[in-house]
């Protein structure tokens, strides 16, 4: 007979497990809270505590470190001393461990957990098991994924390969270093580990010569980490930074939203009645730019919306979800990249990371959480409804376009975007320029500008391109020749009190 050791904490698909192993000729070895899962469910469970010759103890911190579990998991089979040692102290060799871990990272999500909480949820014996397995994995197979079990009884049935050992024990190996991180990391050492796992190669990064892959991070189960591409084209390097620009961006707003983006800057961005209509005026705010570009919602694309995205070219889209009726009217742009994906988590704060040369950099993810505040009136005139609401609007797209930027918007879709300038002034004459091509008038529009005017020229240069309120963060030495600026032209300014520079 065979013995297969299982002690797990996540319990989907176990006893499915266990009872193929039986059929296959294994004795279960098992602990605690699995072994009563299994013999309620009618199968013969070893207990640890007859290997070992000692009851669990120290409330269950104590149950499977013991030579009679160890020796079993490490003796060598092609030994003959590492046979014939454990054969002197009667330790039957452990042929299958199946082990998944305490959950530290689910008992740290939740609100409000005490240290102490933390603290018990760290596992000893668990990591040492598997550990242990994976270290001897030609001779032991070892199991830290519910998913894996119907693949590891398939393999069992046909021959295990020495190929099929070595992917479970990196497995392993991948499963107690993120553990061990997690740990580290919830309880504030000054050390991040990330796992991350490839979802595939990219033909090519940014350029034909650069080489690129697609990483989602262990332990994220949302975002695109956790992305279902339902149908186009291979997704490219670019195409995936575009599809993150665009996520972010309507992930600001509750109502239906929409934006098209080029080069990780919108082109256009709106909010509507329904995902349809604001994704016609996001696209309509530059329909010159808007062909080729990347789209992103933030309701599930119906029938109506995908009738009016596959009216223009697009090379990708990504929502929360895609309704049944509109799959095959998205099926007629066949090459066109359909993303899905829930990003609904990431609506609290969470970190994010940048490469530098031979560094890491970690930052707050940056949201507009101030959307809802007092902002400061600091001119003499004060928005009307109508622009207070454009503002609003303005800014929370603002905040996600490449710094220098000032947009120019209406109260439910941008007019004009000058993105990514190395002055004000200038990135008011190309939105000005976009304007004019596109024969869209700012006469009457609201303004938008990610960080402070050090000048008035900013104000200026805004204030005849037709715009009739300004929102920006303020704090500039020279705030009050920018405040006069905007009184003598009439124009009502409000100061947010926070700067959104992306670079």
């Amino acid at each position: 007979m065979f013995r297969a050791l299982i002690s797990v904490s996540n319990k989907t698909g176990l006893v499915d497990f266990a009872r193929g192993l039986v059929s296959r000729g294994y004795d279960i070895v098992s602990t605690g809270g699995t072994a009563r899962t299994l013999v309620d469910a009618g199968i013969a469970v070893i207990n640890i505590s007859d290997v070992t010759g000692f009851p669990e103890m120290l409330d269950g911190r104590v149950k499977t470190l013991h030579p009679n579990v160890h020796g079993g998991i490490l003796a060598r089979r092609d030994h003959p001393d590492d046979l014939n040692a454990i054969a002197a102290h009667g330790i039957q060799p452990i042929d299958v461990v199946v082990v998944n871990l305490y959950p530290f990272a689910e008992t740290a999500r939740k609100p409000n957990v005490s240290f102490d909480e933390l603290i018990e949820n760290i596992d000893i014996g668990g990591p040492s098991m598997v550990r242990a397995a994976a270290k001897n994995f030609t001779d032991v197979l070892v199991v830290v994924h519910p998913d894996d079990y119907a693949m590891v009884l398939e393999a069992i049935d046909r021959g295990v390969t020495p190929e099929f050992r070595l992917e479970l024990m990196k497995k392993a190996f991948a499963h107690t270093a993120e553990y061990d991180a997690t740990i580290a990391a919830t309880l504030g050492a000054d050390r991040v580990a990330l796992m991350l796992e490839k979802i595939r190669d990219l033909r090519y990064g940014e350029n034909p010569h650069q080489k690129a892959a697609w990483y989602g991070v262990s332990g994220v189960a949302s975002g695109f980490s956790r992305a279902t591409i339902l149908q186009g084209k291979e997704l490219s390097y670019t195409n995936l930074l575009d599809l993150d620009a665009a996520a972010r961006m309507v992930l600001e707003f509750s109502e239906p939203a929409a934006t098209v983006i080029k080069h990780t800057n919108p082109c256009g961005a709106a909010i509507g009645a329904s995902a349809a209509d604001a994704y016609v005026r996001a696209r309509d705010a530059d329909a010159l730019s808007a062909f080729g570009g990347i789209v992103g919602l933030n309701r599930p694309i119906d029938a109506s919306a995908a009738d009016a995205i596959v009216s223009t070219f697009i090379e990708a889209v990504a929502a929360p979800a895609v309704e049944e009726a509109a799959k095959p009217i998205l099926a007629r742009k066949q090459n066109m990249r359909v993303v899905t994906a829930d990003f609904g988590t990431f609506q609290a704060p969470s970190v994010e990371y940048r490469s530098i040369l031979g560094a890491l950099l970690a930052q707050d993810r940056d949201r507009v959480t101030e959307i809802n505040d007092e902002w400061k009136v600091v001119t003499t005139r004060a928005p009307s409804a109508g622009e207070w609401k454009a503002l609003r609007f303005a800014w929370r797209i603002c905040a996600h376009v490449k710094s220098n930027t000032v947009i120019f918007t209406n109260e439910t879709n941008t007019l004009a975007i000058g993105a990514g300038q190395m002055s004000r002034v200038d990135a008011v004459n190309v939105a000005v320029m976009k304007a004019a091509t596109a024969k869209v008038s700012l006469a009457g529009s609201v303004a938008a500008s990610d960080a402070y005017f050090p000048f008035r020229d900013g104000v200026d240069a805004v204030a005849a391109a037709g715009a009739r309120a300004i929102v920006q963060p303020g704090g500039s030495v020279r705030d009050a020749e920018a405040i006069a600026a905007a009184d003598e032209h009439g124009i009502a300014m409000v100061f947010t009190g926070r700067r959104h520079f992306r670079h």
